[in-house]
């Protein structure tokens, strides 16, 4: 994709919101965001031949890249791990404050049996995003684990979110906080584990099944 068309869709997409939660994840919705940056039909139809999923998945990642900007901005690297984190979600989250039913929306596109298979990769790509931003080079099981159990806090946190309705979202961060220590008790539980197997005679070994994390395609 060139930058020119990049740039064209960041713009549409970005205008398109104000009108998302009236015509939904449309061509409609495209064409009013390219009259209001007084480019034309074709431009929309140019920008999003594909409709809905494609711009929903756009929307994805413009909010993904603009996580990231932010989190470089921020001095994350001098956090614990699990603050970095929950930073991550939170800028994500609070980004998209002003337009919570456009993100509604966007997850209803994602919902749709067509669309199953593109959700999952954006909702990978973004926890991906996260882990890559907190400073993560795992390479090994652990590169799938944590993006797996990412997933979960941040799936559960967005649905939470979007039906909260406390002062500054704060029930939203109490409920991540929550869902963070869980996952954080999951690794050192995990690890106790190994290493008790570890010390094991061999033969014992070829009991072990489940340790060696290997994701499942299309799962």
């Amino acid at each position: 994709m060139s930058d020119d068309l990049m740039a064209l869709r960041d713009k549409i997409v970005e205008a398109a919101l104000p009108h998302v939660p009236f015509d939904g994840w449309t061509p409609r919705a495209a064409r009013r965001a390219a009259a209001d940056l007084g480019l034309t039909r074709a431009d929309a139809m140019r920008a999003f031949p594909y409709g809905a999923a494609d711009m929903v998945a756009h929307y994805s990642d413009l909010a993904d890249r603009r996580m990231v900007a932010e989190l470089e901005r921020r001095d994350i690297a001098s956090m614990k791990i699990r603050e970095r984190i929950t930073t991550a979600v939170r800028v994500r989250l609070e980004q998209a404050a002003p337009h919570r039913e456009a993100v509604r929306r966007a997850l209803a596109v994602l919902a749709l049996p067509s669309n199953v298979v593109l959700g999952g990769k954006c909702l990978y790509r973004t926890v991906d995003a996260m882990w890559v931003a907190a400073g993560d080079r795992s390479t090994d099981w652990n590169f799938y684990s944590k993006r797996s159990l990412l997933a979960g806090v941040f799936s559960s946190t967005v649905l939470y979110w979007l039906d909260d309705r406390s002062d500054d979202m704060a029930d939203t961060w109490a409920f991540l906080d929550r869902r963070i220590a869980d996952v954080m008790r999951i690794p050192k539980v995990t690890g106790r584990v190994r290493s008790f197997v570890d010390r094991l005679p061999n033969p014992a070994r070829l009991c072990r099944p489940g340790f060696r994390y290997t994701p499942r395609t299309g799962a």
